[in-house]
């Protein structure tokens, strides 16, 4: 069976969920192989293996701090060339679509992003993807090349699949443009204790009708009784509400939730386009024309005033 590789994206050897994930969607087109990089690369080996990585690549070098992208696609242009793999599967992030894209110029092939599901192809691999502000749904593969694809947050469940994990070490050449662009500092990001936006199962989201700022504080105790992770529309984060790293929508994140609230959001195009793949879509607003509810699964027709602090209470309670 040909082999796919996976790009690893973890936080000093902490493997986060959509690696999990590529794993699973690995293992429907081949025998999936790891490429873990920068500092905690080998502390990554076991929880890869845990979850189907037949082998694990790893290199750890400074360069993957110090500079920007460039050094990663370095490395996964070697593995690349190393074991000549049937596709190459990255996270749909920021940062993995540029790694994507770079490689599939550096190695001539094709390149899909925001894939939400992958099948073997008599061909390739067969990505499906949501496309035209989510109004259609294709299929699509790739004619010339290795096949390299971004793969969106919550596309597929997490499987445990003990596999060999075979640790190597990777031989990486760094190029001329590796120290291009030097990282010259780092703020951490201040924890809210909540999810993050696009691995979240489940999502909270406020838009115009909240009506300022201080009324955030309803959307998150909601998010809160739900172990879920808070979202505005751009219409909220426009108008200074809430931070722009939290804004859901086609110039925001895109999630795909298990579940997707959206309250006092109209739905408008630009916002459907980012979260119109959620598996169940619930919209809480008080005007019954609405756009989001030619949407949604359920539709509450109610000021979320009343009803979302009804609700978390309803949710704590059955809690306990």
């Amino acid at each position: 069976m040909a082999e796919v590789l996976v790009y690893v994206d973890h936080v000093d050897g902490a493997v986060r969920k959509p690696t999990l994930e590529l794993l699973t969607l690995a293992r429907r087109i081949g025998e999936p192989v790891a490429v873990a990089l920068g500092n905690g690369a080998a502390d990554t080996a076991a929880t890869l293996a845990e979850h189907g990585a037949v082998k694990v690549l790893t290199h750890d070098a400074a360069e993957y701090a110090d500079y920007l992208v460039v050094p990663k696609v370095d490395a996964l242009q070697a593995a690349v060339t190393e074991i000549s793999p049937a596709a190459v599967l990255v996270p749909s992030s920021a940062e993995g679509k540029e790694i994507a894209a770079r490689l599939a110029l550096r190695i001539g092939s094709g390149i899909i992003t925001d894939a939400t599901d992958l099948e073997a192809g008599d061909e390739g691999p067969i990505a499906t993807q949501s496309v035209f502000a989510a109004s259609f749904t294709t299929k699509s593969r790739i004619s010339k090349g290795t096949p390299v694809i971004t793969v969106k947050p919550n596309s597929a469940a997490v499987e445990a699949a003990p596999a060999a994990g075979t640790v190597s070490e990777l031989s990486v050449t760094f190029g001329p443009l590796a120290t291009g662009t030097k990282v010259t500092g780092r703020t951490p990001r201040e924890s809210t204790g909540r999810p993050e936006l696009t691995e979240a199962a489940i999502v909270v989201s406020g838009g115009r009708g909240v009506n300022g700022s201080e009324n955030f504080a309803i959307i998150e105790a909601l998010a809160d009784s739900l172990g879920a992770a808070v979202g505005a529309s751009r219409a909220a984060v426009d108008a200074g509400w809430y931070p722009h790293t939290n804004q859901v929508g086609q110039t925001g994140k895109s999630v795909s939730p298990q579940l997707y609230i959206a309250n006092g959001i109209s739905g408008a195009i630009q916002h459907r386009a980012g979260m119109q793949t959620s598996k169940t879509i619930v919209a809480v607003n008080k005007d019954a024309e609405a756009p989001i509810f030619d949407l949604v699964d359920y539709g509450v027709v109610g000021d979320l005033f009343d009803v979302v602090p009804a609700l978390t209470q309803e949710i704590n309670t059955r809690k306990g």
